[in-house]
């Protein structure tokens, strides 16, 4: 038997053999598999639902065996609906702006917080941009509230207080799509930032003492240390953001624009039409909504991940 052969059955031999350290690692996933069995696996039986006439009249599974079968019924009404393409043009609309902005933003200013020299403004900049994060959209449509009100919003009188006449503004569509994309990046900067600001902090420091050996400039260092560094972060969390395309943020196009119907065109997406159905249409359609979101959204990961493999195959997911 040849060298090579030998080291083939000695490598098949330890991937065979079971060792203790395997024995800790499957202790230590063990309650996370099951979470994500229970929570995520099995409840991918309740797809059926999105095909039937679900009706609540016992348990669950039997609601579930003894509903009709209607086919692709609950479909109709996400694609006949004389304003599916208002809900659709907005639902991926707004979120390539987000996907764009929530990478071009964050990295600008984790790659600007990594440059200080002092920790204790590092560590404050970061907590000031990281706290809207855990604030509800219920709690920034009250403060949205505060300053756009039309009789005692301080928007409002600022405008009044300098001559001018007070605007509707949740009457007035115009404005909208700007308040939107602002108060998402806002709220959802400091995360993203102190994703990139973590993967900054842990490289080797000696590449950037070799470039200022070298005469390198802080965008010199920038250009060709940090941001290469960052470019398998950069392409997950871009091949992430793209499976949920077809996914939007309830509060933020319900609750922040206070359900106002002069907003619809362009505020209204996929979630919060589905919302509106759930009063008055089934419990089928609704679920026929999450499935179509869920089909795409794993499509276009898949998209995402095949074009990223193409242009450079070490960067892709899978």
């Amino acid at each position: 038997m040849s060298l090579a052969a030998e080291q083939q059955v000695k490598r098949k031999r330890l991937r065979i053999r079971w060792r203790k350290q395997d024995t800790e690692l499957t202790l230590l996933a063990l309650p996370t598999t099951i979470w994500y069995i229970l929570f995520c696996f099995l409840p991918m039986f309740g797809i059926i639902i999105a095909f039937k006439n679900f009706r609540i009249s016992g348990g669950f599974l039997s609601n579930v065996f003894n509903s009709p079968w209607v086919g692709f019924k609950n479909f109709e009404f996400l694609f006949k609906s004389n304003d599916a393409w208002i809900i659709i043009r907005n639902t991926i609309g707004y979120n390539i702006i987000f996907i764009v902005l929530g990478i071009v933003l964050p990295v600008l200013f984790a790659i600007m917080i990594g440059l200080l020299h002092s920790r204790r403004a590092s560590k404050v900049y970061q907590t000031m941009m990281f706290l809207p994060y855990f604030l509800s959209w219920v709690v920034v449509s009250a403060v949205g509230w505060a300053f756009l009100s039309f009789d005692k919003g301080i928007l409002n009188q600022m405008i009044v207080s300098t001559g001018g006449d007070p605007v509707n503004w949740y009457m007035e569509p115009a404005y909208w799509p700007y308040f939107l994309i602002l108060l998402n990046i806002w709220k959802s900067l400091g995360y993203g930032m102190v994703i990139y600001l973590a993967t900054i902090t842990s490289l080797d420091s000696t590449y950037y003492e070799a470039a200022v050996i070298d005469g390198a400039s802080i965008w010199q260092q920038t250009r060709f240390i940090t941001l290469p560094m960052l470019k398998l972060v950069i392409v997950m969390l871009f091949i992430l953001a793209v499976g949920r395309i077809f996914y939007t943020d309830f509060g933020l196009f319900f609750q922040v624009t206070r359900d106002s119907n002069s907003l619809f065109n362009v505020s209204t997406t996929i979630d919060v039409m589905v919302y509106k159905q759930l009063k008055s249409a089934t419990l089928g359609m609704a679920a026929s909504a999450a499935f179509v979101q869920s089909v795409l959204g794993c499509a276009t990961i898949l998209v995402a991940n095949w074009i990223v493999r193409k242009v450079d195959r070490d960067s892709a997911m899978m």
